[in-house]
């Protein structure tokens, strides 16, 4: 373990690196391998067996947490008239149109999440290349392009958590803090994982879940039984 230092060291020692733990031991053991003075993001290392280049085997999509992820979410609505009142109800930070598309083409990206109606994707277009990049441009898969704002702007701010498969075939995704229960980090795991199941592209052929660590922001990864996940796959 060169170049880790004293305290990664220590908790380290309490992984049995080759061992892949069932997921309550596997949540139990993170929160016991974060010891930083923060309070440390639990994240998930989805690899999937399928191929990320091909269209027809993309995987994303969106978890609504049951206990959210321990963060504060900027959501930032594109939108106009009513619209625009239903998400300054729901709590959204930022609301506009057109002045919005030529703030962020000024390079502000102040924000967490973005939602927009659907009559605004046309004028979204001309800033996709800043959006995309950063995982803030709407999509119509994860429900952030909809007519139902104010219900998008309550979601991702309970803690509504996004996925997308990256060029190598993983998923990274938050499932909360490590102040969390090991079973409130269970519960968020699993429902996380059931719309990623749920995602496997029919194209996709051979196992479709191959490996899932957890780890702290700090910690070292945790790796976990896949069996069941597996199993569910070939079903």
């Amino acid at each position: 373990m060169k170049g880790h230092g004293k305290r990664y060291k220590a908790v380290a020692e309490k992984v049995e690196h080759l061992k892949r733990y069932p997921v309550a031991q596997a949540m139990e053991l993170v929160k016991q391998t974060s010891k930083a003075k923060f309070d440390e993001s639990i994240d998930l290392s989805i690899c999937l067996g399928v191929d990320a280049k091909q269209s027809d085997q993309m995987v994303r999509g969106s978890a609504l947490l049951p206990h959210g992820t321990g963060k504060s979410v900027r959501v930032l609505v594109f939108a106009k008239g009513e619209k625009a009142d239903e998400a300054k109800a729901a709590g959204a930070e930022f609301i506009g149109a057109e002045e919005l598309v030529e703030k962020i083409k000024g390079g502000w990206t102040d924000f967490e999440k973005a939602i927009a109606t659907p009559d605004m994707m046309a004028k979204i277009g001309s800033i996709a290349k800043i959006l995309g990049p950063r995982g803030l441009m709407p999509n119509p898969k994860t429900g952030t392009v909809t007519m139902e704002v104010g219900k998008a702007v309550q979601e991702q701010k309970k803690g509504k958590v996004d996925f997308r498969i990256e060029k190598s075939a993983i998923v990274h995704a938050p499932i909360g803090k490590a102040s969390f229960t090991a079973i409130q980090l269970k519960e968020n795991f699993e429902v996380l994982m059931d719309q990623i199941m749920k995602q496997k592209p029919a194209a996709a052929k051979g196992i479709y879940v191959q490996r899932i660590t957890v780890s702290s922001t700090m910690g070292p990864g945790i790796k976990i039984d896949i069996s069941e996940y597996q199993s569910q796959a070939r079903g």
